[in-house]
Parts: C-alpha cells; sequence; structure tokens
C-alpha cells in the first residue's frame, strides 16, 4: 500500500515485461477545464493536489497538511493547467486537518488550506461546489490532477484528467479492509487509477466534488483506489471556513 503522503495520478501497464511509458485511460486536460484545481507547492515544487472551494480556502487531503508547521515555504498554484506557469500563486496563512485524522488507518482524510490573500475568480479560477449527498456505485466521476506518467517517473508539466466510475463499497472493502462509509472507491481496469502525487486532488461529477484522493495500491495494477467522501465531512468543512 501507499504510503498515503504520495498518491497521484499516473497510470502504467506493463507490456512483455517492460513499463509502457504512455498514459493509459488519462489524457492531457483542456486548458481552463478545472478551474477550481490548484497545485499545492513547497519552496516551488508540487506535493499535492488541491480545490478551490471559496474565495479564500482550498480543500485537500489531511495527509497532504498533517507535517506542515512552518507554512511560509508553501504556495498555492491555481489559474493554469502547467506546472511550470505561473498562473496565479497565493501564500498560506494556516493549515487545519481534520482532529479525528489517523494514518494509521486513513481515517478523515480531509483538511483546508486558508490562502494569505482573497482568491479572485476568473474563466481560469473558479471555486467548487461540494456534494452533500452520497454518489452511486457505478456512476461516472473524473479525477484531475499533476503525477507521473507511470510508477516512480517524473512528474508531468501538463494537468492530466481521467474517467473513472464508482466501484462498489463491499468489494472494495474486500481490499482494503479499513474501508469506511466516508470513504468512496473508484475502479475501471487495469492500467487506470491513481498513483504517486495526486494527494488532495478533486473527484468530480458533473461538476460537483464528490471525493479527495485519499490512498490505494500502486499504480493502476488492477485495485481500486479510495477517496474521502465529501457529503460524509460536510459540516466539518463548513465549519472551518466560519
Amino acid at each position: 500500500m501507499y504510503a498515503p503522503a504520495i498518491f497521484t495520478l499516473c497510470l502504467a501497464v506493463t507490456v512483455h515485461g517492460f513499463l509502457d511509458p504512455r498514459i493509459v485511460g488519462g489524457r492531457d486536460a483542456p486548458a481552463g477545464k478545472y478551474p477550481y484545481q490548484v497545485s499545492l507547492k513547497n519552496n516551488g515544487r508540487h506535493f499535492c493536489g488541491g480545490s478551490i472551494i471559496n474565495e479564500r480556502y482550498i480543500l485537500t487531503a489531511a495527509h497532504c497538511i498533517v507535517g506542515i508547521r512552518d507554512v511560509r515555504p508553501i504556495t498555492v498554484q491555481a489559474g493554469t493547467n502547467q506546472l511550470n506557469a505561473s498562473g496565479v500563486v497565493y501564500g498560506v496563512e494556516n493549515v487545519t486537518y481534520h482532529p479525528g485524522y489517523d494514518s494509521n488507518k486513513i481515517i478523515n482524510d480531509v483538511g483546508v488550506v486558508r490562502v494569505s490573500r482573497r482568491i479572485a475568480n476568473s474563466s481560469l479560477v473558479q471555486s467548487i461546489r461540494l456534494s452533500f449527498s452520497n454518489v452511486a456505485e457505478g456512476s461516472a466521476v473524473v479525477l484531475s490532477g499533476w503525477g507521473t506518467t507511470r510508477l516512480g517517473g517524473p512528474t508531468p508539466n501538463q494537468l492530466q484528467e481521467i474517467d473513472l466510475k464508482v466501484y462498489s463499497q463491499a468489494q472494495c472493502q474486500r481490499v482494503h479492509a479499513n474501508l469506511k462509509e466516508s470513504h468512496i472507491c473508484t475502479f475501471t481496469k487495469y492500467g487506470q487509477g491513481a498513483c504517486h502525487g495526486d494527494s488532495g486532488g478533486p473527484l468530480v461529477q458533473n461538476g460537483v466534488q464528490v471525493g479527495i484522493v485519499s490512498y490505494g495500491r500502486p499504480c493502476g495494477v488492477g485495485y481500486p483506489d479510495v477517496f474521502t467522501r465529501v457529503s460524509s465531512f460536510l459540516p466539518w468543512i463548513q465549519q472551518q471556513l466560519k
């Protein structure tokens, strides 16, 4: 299982014993398609994903921010699909994660980042609505994020996207014994799924965020991926925004 602090959208398949460097099932995201998507950076290097939820707050995973003691090196990059483009960069004022977060059981894996100044909306920078109800098993969702195009590979400059399906909770629990109702699983087929570096990124259905990338097994090798279920933590999230 992953050390959950490094989990990103990347896909890899083995062909005759060799890694195929192509993104399998994923693709470059069109410019402006995911205006809520942000990159969390430490000293200019991407380490997790996140989503804009209002003019001052970013939603991410608890495991992305639990070890942060000094927020001065942390920035939020918005308004671009390319990590090497400047986009709009915000400093960080503070980070908060759920008090029930457990790194061993990987539960309550949700946190928020307050940026140091107001996030201005534009065609490339917008907040996303949060889900207040459960998403149906078998329904279509989309995941976006930056990350390696194969296990152990380099981080791509271009934001990636992939279409996934919500997986059966009962079947997912056979693989992930610690699975709770506050989790969502996705699975489509071998060679597709989340991988290192996309932690904290948004899982979305019809323009509404339903999940946050949490943990899984590396990397698109036929196991379901696990996300924090946004609707389970909506009261806590809303409380932080006050």
